[in-house]
């Protein structure tokens, strides 16, 4: 096309077209898979095989392997484990970091089998962007991993709703948290906010209208003393901020 309309040239409709393109991201997303678990790969494989969109272009077995096969393929996202060789301790974690790091437009959604929130804000302590950290029983819900790995491949950030639970609970635990003077409707707001939904998510799954979901956040981010003119990656972050200080 570009040689049609020779160099420089263009209509409105084609531009158009790739300022919508850009926006809605790629119509397929190429996916690496890493888990030193031979089942859990192909496991994990055979489930985003079967996703529209989906393409699963790689395979690997520890941190080391990741990296050749990230060259050999470059993926959009790498879906990984959150415990791999050689100590099975979080080197998952670290590998997210190196490939952030190395790979700024590579997205990365950690698989793990636990609910602590100290992995999570590990994972997260560089900022959320193009992250997500969900459970492995997620494998069991396409639907949903799908959901997070597009999320992460445009830049966004989704916590698994019983970590953001779980974070939660650690600063009801925490009186002397600014968290705790919440309302419980606001921490409600809050632990949705948390997983990255929209104003409109939010006010569909707790059956409020957006206008009182913005009063909520409004409420919210007042009494924690950040500002409201944030966009939706920098209110996770700003949640999780506070969530660690809850925490620590």
């Amino acid at each position: 096309m570009a040689g049609l309309l020779g160099r420089g040239a263009s209509t409105p409709d084609l531009d158009r077209g790739a300022r919508l393109a850009a926006v809605a991201g790629p119509s397929t997303y190429r996916v690496v898979i890493a888990d030193d678990e031979y089942l859990v790969r192909e496991g994990a494989r055979s489930v985003l095989s079967a996703v529209p969109g989906i393409e699963v272009v790689g395979l690997a077995g520890d941190p080391q392997e990741l990296m050749l096969v990230i060259e050999e393929t470059t993926p959009d996202v790498i879906v990984l484990d959150i415990k791999m060789p050689p100590t099975h301790r979080a080197e998952g974690i670290e590998a997210a970091h190196h490939v952030r790091e190395k790979y700024p437009h590579i997205g990365v959604v950690i698989l793990s089998q636990y609910a602590d929130p100290e992995y999570a804000l590990e994972l997260l302590r560089h900022g959320s962007n193009s992250l997500a950290y969900l459970l492995k029983e997620r494998l069991g819900r396409p639907a949903q991993l799908a959901e997070a790995i597009r999320e992460v491949a445009n830049g966004g950030s989704i916590l698994d709703p019983k970590v953001v639970d779980a974070l939660m609970e650690a600063q009801r635990r925490r009186s002397r948290s600014r968290l705790h003077g919440l309302t419980e409707r606001e921490h409600e707001v809050l632990t949705q906010m948390a997983t990255g939904r929209t104003n409109a998510a939010i006010a569909a799954g707790l059956f409020l209208s957006e206008r009182a979901v913005e009063k909520h956040i409004n409420s919210i981010f007042r009494k924690l003393g950040l500002s409201e003119e944030l966009d939706i990656n920098h209110r996770v972050a700003a949640v999780l901020f506070f969530l660690q200080r809850s925490v620590d």
